[in-house]
């Protein structure tokens, strides 16, 4: 290749860089302009009802202290969207079951339901209830770093699904972990 042959070749792969750069642009442009918000979008996957509990057990795992707790970085909304969006079936019904029971049985048994409890009784409740699930493979070294065990029971996939949802939020990213942007 000679020196007028490079140069024409440079030519039209920057102007062809350029030109596809500012396509790309305007294709961004126009996507996120008539994309939708995910975040603040209407949810209504859960009953009102189950959103106390949600609410109730999410601030028990991780509650407001002199730092905000899971109800100030949105873990509820964060927690119904992963059941109603991520969740798959298997999931979804250990969800449905767990949901059940703290919405059924706990009145039951303490004459109140679980988000009109004492914040003890609430703490004790999901002690027991990681207690019952103690010899699941979510508390061993069963499971590989990062793999989200579909089987697992309620309270642990519910405490892990709480954790990530608190600190990959913005409060929890940046008023609770050491924020270095």
């Amino acid at each position: 290749m000679n020196r007028r042959e490079f140069l024409q070749c440079a030519a039209v792969l920057v102007s062809g860089a350029g030109f596809s750069q500012l396509a790309l642009t305007k294709e961004q442009k126009i996507f996120l302009a008539g994309a939708p918000d995910y975040i603040a979008g209407k949810i209504n996957y859960l009953s009102p009802v189950r959103r106390l509990i949600v609410a109730a057990m999410a601030e028990t795992i991780i509650p407001k202290t002199d730092t905000p707790g899971a109800i100030d970085a949105g873990v509820p909304l964060y927690l119904e969207r992963m059941m109603a969006d991520w969740l798959n079936a298997e999931e979804q019904a250990v969800f449905e079951a767990g949901l059940a029971d703290m919405e059924t049985r706990r009145p039951a048994e303490y004459g109140k339901p679980f988000h009109a409890l004492a914040p003890e009784q609430q703490r004790q409740i999901l002690v027991d209830m990681e207690a019952a699930a103690a010899d699941s493979a979510w508390y061993g070294g069963g499971r590989a770093p990062g793999v989200f065990l579909s089987d697992a029971p309620f309270i642990c996939q519910f405490k892990e699904l709480t954790v990530f949802g608190f600190f990959t939020s913005e409060v929890g990213s940046t008023q609770v972990l050491r924020y270095d942007p």
